[in-house]
């Protein structure tokens, strides 16, 4: 059969396929580094740098949440509210998030100062603060105001065990996050650790899930396996993000590392039952993310400049104090840009034909000829084709 005929039949039938599944590298697809700044600078913090990105106070507007310190520096956790627009974050000064009355602090010690992340602890609605430690050890700050001005309890110590009679601890360099891991419904807790494995923290719903219990859980939690042995991360410190990254409805597994890495881990299982095998380096610019030193990457996905164009940017934290951006490239053919090529976008494209073109270009137009037209709909099929049936020799995962 031959190019011209299969891009016939694609014209033909993506309206009936609208194919669900997209091509692996095309969802973090990810542009150059850019450096996230405030008032003009460089944001850069004293020690090592853990992004988030979150709604902190509560004006629809995501705020950059950056955790700081380590060595002989305390930890404590910087809020640089959004001072632009959805689509154009803009910061201009910060202030560190409170609790009991003062700058919440974690003890200096090593290489991490305050590892936050937002949840909703005990579902009342008010936004928590989960904060993991150095010593391996994580803390659970409640809100007891609201959502527009938060400020936190002094911290409890998340407990594992019969009855919580011990505190959660995987040794060194807690990098927490909440997620349900295995769909039953109860937050989870996976966390990150020096020794470059991936801990899991079931919650047991002993007594009720809110908030989480983990009686049946060992002070170490279960280790997340990998070709039924430990998976661990390669050069260690491992920083969790989990999340369904590739669009096939499982969540997948994305780390930072010591020597400066991002790696992905695709779910080969279900989404309640992952299972994986081997990584591959996430890129940026078509190369792999490779910072300078061994200064550990703390990797955070988010839609940075909000969910309308439908890819996922990545900031990243390291130890020079400052925030990464990567931001997603859409992919060409995806007008409605939800990461996937399909018929959606195949009716946009018919819809612009023999349309004029603005000066400004069209994303319809794929060949930037200025006219939407036939040769637009045979490149758009190569597309559809290049990506559901990709061409032999692509990269495997690393083992």
């Amino acid at each position: 059969m031959t190019r011209f005929t299969l891009r016939l039949m694609v014209l033909s039938t993506v309206f009936a396929f609208c194919a669900s599944v997209s091509a692996e590298d095309g969802v973090l697809n990810l542009g150059p580094e850019e450096i996230i700044k405030a008032k003009g600078s460089d944001i850069i913090v004293p020690g090592y740098s853990v992004p988030a990105f979150e709604d902190w106070n509560n004006d629809l507007l995501k705020d950059l949440l950056v955790g700081e310190g380590g060595g002989s520096v305390p930890g404590k956790v910087r809020i640089y509210l959004n001072v632009g627009t959805e689509s154009d974050p803009c910061f201009v000064d910060y202030f560190y998030a409170q609790a009991e009355g003062k700058d919440l602090s974690c003890p200096p010690q090593g290489c991490l100062g305050c590892f936050p992340r937002v949840v909703d602890w005990d579902e009342d609605g008010r936004k928590d603060l989960l904060v993991g430690l150095a010593d391996g050890t994580v803390k659970i700050f409640r809100n007891i105001t609201d959502n527009n001005e938060p400020v936190f309890d002094a911290g409890t110590n998340i407990k594992v065990g019969n009855e919580n009679a011990f505190n959660l601890d995987v040794g060194s360099r807690a990098m927490p996050i909440a997620v349900q891991w295995n769909d039953d419904g109860m937050l989870d807790l996976v966390v990150g650790g020096l020794d470059g494995l991936i801990h899991v923290y079931y919650n047991c719903g002993c007594g009720g899930s809110v908030p989480p219990r983990f009686y049946l859980s060992p002070v170490a939690g279960m280790l997340v396996q990998e070709k039924e042995r430990d998976l661990m991360v390669p050069s260690g410190r491992s920083s969790p993000v989990v999340m369904d990254l590739d669009g096939d409805g499982k969540k997948d597994l994305l780390t930072g590392n010591t020597d400066g890495l991002v790696l992905f881990y695709k779910n080969l299982g279900t989404d309640s039952l992952p299972v994986f095998s081997g990584y591959t380096l996430v890129q940026s610019n078509g190369l792999p993310i490779d910072l300078a030193g061994t200064l550990r990457t703390r990797p955070f996905v988010c839609h940075w400049t909000g969910a309308k164009d439908g890819y996922w940017d990545l900031l990243l934290g390291y130890g020079d104090g400052k925030v990464r951006l990567y931001r997603g490239i859409p992919k060409l053919g995806d007008l409605d840009a939800d990461g996937v090529l399909d018929g959606d976008d195949l009716t946009l494209l018919a819809k612009a034909m023999n349309k004029p073109v603005p000066p400004e270009g069209s994303p319809a137009d794929l060949n930037g000829d200025g006219i939407v037209d036939i040769l637009d709909l045979s490149l758009f099929a190569d597309l559809w084709l290049a990506e559901h049936d990709p061409q032999p020799g692509a990269a495997a995962p690393q083992q």
